[in-house]
């Protein structure tokens, strides 16, 4: 190859590098995306769901940054859709223009309250759900400041034997999480279960009064309500529009609330 078409080569490579390349922003406000499935999302992606945000990025399960797209968590790859994290950022940047926002999945399918431990093994997703989240958190806090924790979950304890000590469980978890990551002050928002979970099993009500309930407890902690919002077609799952509106109900507390402490 003559020396002119060397060099003209490595420049156009050079440039397509640099067009894709993701950079990350030198300082993001990050939020732990925790619970089961409903925080991990089910619903069907679609268009909308694709189209990326320059100041709205997630930490792959390879812990690099990317621009966040759904679906972004990876806890049980066949059946991963649509869920509340990506609606939730997205309503936070169009109300604060100046926010760079990192998404940290973490949450998996089917774990119980009891897994989100120190330690605990969860057998279907071969994962340790609280380790897991830990060292991804971590690994994020390099590039900016923990500004959240959003948890969804709750359906894996609605059952007579367990929603007795759901309450204290979640806020040895708060307490816990706060404690791990140094964060004593970050705010810490629950989404209760869905209607159509309620209906067909009054313990899920019961989780969800102890959701509301563990709120006026925990510093600094905050509840949105999933009422009105729809399933899938199976009764557990939120469908993708409920999804989407979920993670704006997440959004709304931020802002109301002014939990960020940043300028619009």
């Amino acid at each position: 190859m003559k020396t002119g078409i060397k060099l003209a080569f490595f420049s156009l490579m050079g440039c397509l590098m640099l067009a894709f390349r993701q950079d990350v922003p030198p300082r993001l406000k990050v939020f732990l995306l925790i619970g089961q499935s409903n925080m991990a999302g089910r619903g069907i992606p679609e268009a909308a769901d694709q189209q990326t945000n320059p100041r709205i990025w997630m930490l792959t399960k390879e812990q690099t940054w990317t621009l966040a797209r759904d679906p972004m968590h990876f806890d049980k790859p066949a059946v991963i859709g649509v869920g509340p994290g990506f609606s939730f950022a997205k309503q936070l940047a169009n109300a604060y223009p100046n926010l760079n926002i990192g998404l940290v999945p973490c949450a998996v399918g089917g774990s119980g309250i009891d897994v989100w431990k120190p330690g605990a093994y969860y057998e279907p997703t071969k994962s340790y759900p609280y380790d897991d989240a830990l060292r991804r958190a971590r690994k994020a806090l390099e590039n900016g400041e923990l500004a959240g924790f959003l948890w969804h979950q709750g359906e894996s304890d609605s059952k007579p034997e367990l929603t007795a000590a759901y309450g204290q469980k979640l806020a040895q978890l708060v307490q816990r999480l706060r404690t791990d990551l140094n964060a004593p002050n970050v705010p810490f928002v629950v989404g209760t279960l869905g209607d159509f979970i309620v209906s067909r099993n009054p313990d899920a009500g019961l989780i969800n009064q102890t959701l509301q309930n563990a709120t006026k407890d925990i510093p600094n902690a905050y509840y949105v309500l999933a009422t009105g919002l729809t399933h899938k077609g199976d009764s557990t799952h939120f469908d993708t529009p409920s999804a989407r509106t979920l993670g704006q109900r997440y959004a709304d507390v931020f802002i109301q609330q002014n939990l960020l402490k940043v300028n619009p």
